[in-house]
């Protein structure tokens, strides 16, 4: 057995402690033929205390956009991505309370 263990989620140990701390949120842009539409993965078992769907989702984007360019984010997309394809961005770690645990995003260039 080796030490990053999965979980039936697919988490390994060290991705389930760091949720202990907050959820998770995977964030992207989904690419149509007209349209870029910001999503945001929600984990099956999230925190009770998030009560509102919407204003979680807002703060990821928040955090998100506070951390990347948007515009030069979203303009790489539109140039690069292929309708139907979603681009990951990374992942956002919260707390209900709105508390930022930690955020790895990547910026985007042209060249990727």
């Amino acid at each position: 057995m080796d030490d990053d263990n999965e979980d039936a989620a697919g988490q390994t140990d060290a991705d389930t402690a760091a949720a202990a701390d907050g959820d998770r949120f995977v964030v992207g842009v989904h690419v149509t033929d007209d349209q870029l539409r910001f999503v945001v993965h929600v984990p099956s078992e999230i925190d009770s205390g998030w009560r509102d769907p919407e204003a979680f989702q807002q703060l990821v984007a928040d955090v998100t956009w506070e951390h990347l360019d948007q515009e030069a984010t979203l303009q790489t997309i539109a140039a690069t991505g292929e309708p139907g394809e979603t681009v990951t961005l990374g992942h956002v770690t919260l707390q209900p309370g709105g508390t930022v645990v930690d955020a790895e995003l990547t910026a985007l260039t042209a060249e990727e």
